[in-house]
């Protein structure tokens, strides 16, 4: 049992590495726009560590700075973290049924776009310690890559600042692409995801819609598609 778990938060530990070294880069550019606007270094890693949502954090810091409102930043931030609450049910719906509730809320605390992708990927049930090794790289890099930025804010030029700002683009579709190659149903999802955020983004009609509010139309109307078109079987027909 003890070596069980040991295997699982090892697995962990090892599919969170690529998650991690993505998150250094973007951390690292949060923590300059922090330290540039007049945050003291500490407060920008204290608000990684408890936050750990790069749009999240990004807007809601960008709204402290501009001096705005505490409701105008909790329903900002409230609505572009919207989508964690459907990445948490999915992920609730592969735990063990016993797993109890501190577990559960410590693993909430992990929930992001990549830690997600990853662990929806892991064949059978994701567990308690799997779900800790996974996403306790993440948080270092997330909280280590803010204060390195934090403090050398005067070192890099312009230019360095700029391209650091993507590399979390390219670590998700790290994630999605690999499986998209090999299961059809994956690649008519991430199709029908991207036609809808541009539907929503460039039709008139639409694009008043905040970005939060657009990530979680895309998620229910796309996973909705694919329930009907590409359902999961249980794992009872799987075997039959």
């Amino acid at each position: 049992m003890v070596s069980n778990i040991k295997d699982e938060f090892s697995n962990g530990l090892r599919d969170g590495i690529p998650i991690c070294l993505g998150y250094v880069s973007v951390a690292f550019t949060f923590g300059l726009m922090c330290t540039e606007n007049g945050l003291p270094f500490w407060i920008a890693v204290l608000i990684s560590l408890t936050n750990l949502t790069s749009a999240g954090q990004f807007a809601g810091t960008a709204l402290i700075i501009a001096g705005g409102g505490l409701l105008e930043i909790g329903i900002t931030t409230f609505v572009i973290n919207l989508r964690y609450m459907l990445m948490s049910l999915s992920i609730s719906q592969k735990v063990d049924a016993n797993l109890s509730v501190p577990k559960r809320m410590a693993m909430s605390f992990g929930v992001t776009d990549e830690i997600f992708g990853v662990s929806m990927q892991k064949k059978g049930n994701i567990t308690f310690a799997y779900f800790m090794g996974l996403m306790i790289l993440p948080i270092l890099g997330w909280s280590g890559g803010t204060l390195v930025g934090a403090v050398a804010v005067s070192l890099l030029p312009d230019m360095v600042r700029s391209a650091l700002g993507i590399a979390i683009y390219g670590m998700f579709l790290a994630i999605i692409i690999p499986p998209a190659r090999t299961e059809r149903a994956i690649a008519w999802v991430i199709a029908i995801a991207g036609l809808i955020s541009c539907v929503l983004y460039y039709v008139p009609l639409f694009n008043s819609i905040s970005g939060g509010w657009m990530i979680i139309i895309c998620a229910v109307v796309t996973s909705s598609i694919a329930a009907i078109l590409w359902p999961v079987p249980d794992e009872e027909e799987a075997s039959a």
